[in-house]
Parts: C-alpha cells; sequence; structure tokens
C-alpha cells in the first residue's frame, strides 16, 4: 500500500557505457558550480558592518528585573519544565528579612543555569514564564573554547541594575545585550 505519492520505482536496468565513467554528472556537477561563481557573495564585513536580524531572532537568554532592581524569576520552575532540551537548571530559595530591594516575591532563584549547548532557541521558556522573568534577546551566542564557556550562570543572564547601570539597563531592553561572561 502505499501512502504517498513522492515513492519511485527504482531502475535497475544495467548502465550504458557513458553513464558508467559519470561524465554527465560530473558535468552536471561543474555546471552548478560555476553558476554559483557567478552569484553575488552573502558574506558579511563583520566589524564593518553589523548582520540584520529579523524581530523574531531567538538569541541569548536574559534575566529581567522590574523598574527598581529587583529580580524578575520567583523560580517556579516552569520554564525548567517546558524548555524540551532540559537546558535549564534552578533552585529555589526563600527571601530572607532585608532582602526585599533584591526580589519581588518570597522565593527567589538561587541558582539558575542554561547549557547553550543543549538549548534549541525554541522559546518555551519564554512563553510558559509567567512574570516575564525571561526571555531571548537579539544577541546570538559568542563562540568559546571550552563547554563551561556555555554554560550560563544566574550572574551572567540577568539584565543590568536599571538604577546602578542606567545606560546599559536601556541597551539590554532594546534587545542588543553585549555579553561579558564572568568565568
Amino acid at each position: 500500500m502505499q501512502l504517498t505519492n513522492r515513492s519511485k520505482q527504482v531502475d535497475r536496468s544495467p548502465m550504458t557505457f557513458l553513464e558508467s565513467i559519470y561524465l554527465w554528472n560530473i558535468l552536471k556537477g561543474m555546471g552548478v558550480t560555476i553558476r554559483h561563481f557567478f552569484k553575488k557573495k552573502v558574506t558579511v564585513q563583520y566589524p564593518e558592518k553589523q548582520r540584520y536580524f529579523s524581530k523574531v531572532f531567538r538569541g541569548l537568554h536574559v534575566l529581567n528585573r522590574d523598574e527598581e532592581g529587583r529580580e524578575n524569576c520567583t523560580a517556579c520552575g516552569l520554564c525548567a519544565v517546558a524548555c524540551p532540551a532540559e537546558a535549564i537548571t534552578m533552585e529555589a530559595a526563600e527571601r530572607l528579612p532585608g532582602e526585599e530591594h533584591l526580589y519581588r516575591e518570597e522565593k527567589y532563584a538561587a541558582k539558575y543555569e542554561i547549557n547553550m549547548l543543549r538549548c534549541i532557541f525554541c522559546g518555551l521558556c519564554e512563553e510558559a514564564c509567567p512574570k516575564d522573568a525571561i526571555y531571548l534577546s537579539e544577541t546570538f551566542a559568542p563562540a568559546n573554547y571550552q563547554r563551561k564557556g556555555f554554560i550560563y550562570k544566574k550572574e551572567d543572564l540577568l539584565i543590568p541594575h536599571p538604577i546602578k547601570e542606567k545606560e546599559a539597563y536601556e541597551k539590554a531592553k532594546s534587545g542588543r545585550v553585549d555579553v561579558k561572561k564572568k568565568d
């Protein structure tokens, strides 16, 4: 029984002499190569020109803060559960008296890590978050030579403080974030 019309019967007839020396196939391949040789190049000269990213581009993750500089993440774990690649790890902790200026809710993420080698940049963590604590910025992950360089901790993901680092906060809110990973 045939489910689709894509399958074809295999031709098992013996090859002719021209087919056996593969000359026609080599000429067809060279034709493709020559056509591409004269097409416009798509290389972007990076430092001088910036590449345009679409508005739906999903880049590095960012942990959000409110206008007073408190972390939005309440360590509910919905982002970790929604992640199909299981790239997010977190541990919750209770807010202590006197830490109201650091965290919005009674619970906060004491440990928050994203393994970028596992992440598939699907955006499900962003959609699952009820507190708008995590979003995917327009910045792509920089290259690194070690595995541990791709595991981003909470300090690497947090957006700059809106009061102490006002310029960096505004730049991060607009989408582009300068990534300076702390090792």
